[in-house]
């Protein structure tokens, strides 16, 4: 899964990447490539399992982040370098827009004030508009070919639907399509249906008032778009890495915070993608091992490896809430909470599992 961090330049996006992927990425407007890197997903699970096998390896869940260089505004109004940009967030699996609040005179804003509804939106139409353009240029194609054929007609009829949905300035998320149509058209990979999440950057002073522009009219608008919003301040969470984890959390209690910024919109990213974590464990490793929601537990299988998948015999399934509150696997056992499943059980979020095959 690739996750992209885009918005305007001097937002912070590549102080979040950095602080994501430990990378040290050069921060600073003017930069014309993305950055990659890969994030760890926090999981207390992981820690608890990894504290209770103490194994030679503890892997957690991953996430690949794409720092997408800055869209810029022109003088004229009409953006520069939208090509270049469009391109790197088309390869995205999610977006997460980075919205500038907090104040500092030693990096100038580009535009004429903190405005960060208005940045929302400027993002927002240039991802519509790049559908837009997209549906006219297929649907000119389909009616100067040669010949409309009834699945040409089929998609045609779509496309307009689509279209007209986008000039309202609504997303493809909002056009009425049976799972079958949507699934069809998956194949344009269009950019108003990515999954989306808003971080606004805030200085020190406005995280702890929570109190910043335009705060109620930004708020109001991702709830309109469906767009999970979280509160974050780039500076502070600089601040917490740099500290011990004694320091670490005497300053977060002293705020009231349970965990991290950065812990946070990982954890959201993860989550709103619809993606679940299942465990594997024992004195070798400890490891998260990612799945979308909903898939059995012969295709999780597969995520370990095409053997285990190919000679499943069945899964043995221990809950992470059960090992966490009795303190053992013995005693889950001891409980009767040790549960063999078959290869159409649905895998849910903390399952630990041992998967017996024969190849």
């Amino acid at each position: 899964m690739k996750i992209g961090l885009i918005g305007l330049p001097s937002t912070g996006k590549t102080t979040f990447f950095n602080l994501l992927t430990s990378e040290k990425a050069e921060t600073g407007s003017g930069k014309t490539e993305a950055n990659m890197g890969t994030a760890r997903v926090p999981d207390r699970r992981i820690d608890f399992l990894s504290e209770l096998y103490h194994p030679r390896k503890t892997l957690y869940a991953q996430i690949d982040f794409i720092d997408v260089a800055g869209l810029v505004t022109g003088q004229d109004g009409q953006k520069s370098g939208a090509g270049k940009f469009l391109n790197d967030v088309r390869v995205c699996d999610a977006l997460v827009h980075v919205l500038r609040a907090f104040r500092d005179s030693v990096v100038p804003y580009g535009e004429e004030s903190l405005n960060p509804v208005r940045d929302l939106e400027n993002v927002e139409t240039e991802l519509l508009f790049a559908d837009m353009e997209l549906i006219e240029k297929r649907m000119e194609r389909i009616r100067t070919g040669k010949k409309i054929t009834k699945e040409n007609q089929e998609e045609l009829e779509r496309l307009e639907k689509c279209y007209q949905v986008l000039e309202e300035g609504k997303s493809m998320r909002d056009v009425d399509l049976s799972e079958e149509e949507r699934t069809v058209m998956r194949n344009y990979a269009f950019l108003t249906e990515k999954p989306r999440l808003a971080v606004v950057n805030l200085d020190e002073e406005q995280f702890k008032t929570k109190d910043y522009p335009q705060r109620e009219e930004l708020v109001a608008l991702c709830q309109e778009k469906n767009i999970p919003l979280l509160e974050i301040c780039a500076q502070m969470e600089l601040e917490i890495g740099e500290l011990s984890e004694e320091d670490k959390a005497l300053f977060m209690a002293d705020l009231g915070l349970e965990e991290t910024g950065i812990e946070l919109l990982a954890r959201n990213v993860y989550v709103h993608l619809g993606l679940i974590a299942f465990f594997t464990v024992g004195e070798d490793e400890v490891r998260a091992w990612t799945i979308p929601q909903g898939i059995s537990a012969k295709e999780a299988a597969g995520k370990i490896h095409s053997d285990i998948e190919r000679g499943f015999i069945r899964a043995e399934v221990v809950k992470y809430k059960d090992i966490y509150e009795l303190g053992s696997m013995v005693k889950v056992k001891e409980k009767g909470l040790f549960r063999l499943e078959g290869k159409t059980y649905i895998v849910e979020d903390g399952d630990i599992i041992n998967f017996r095959f024969n190849v």
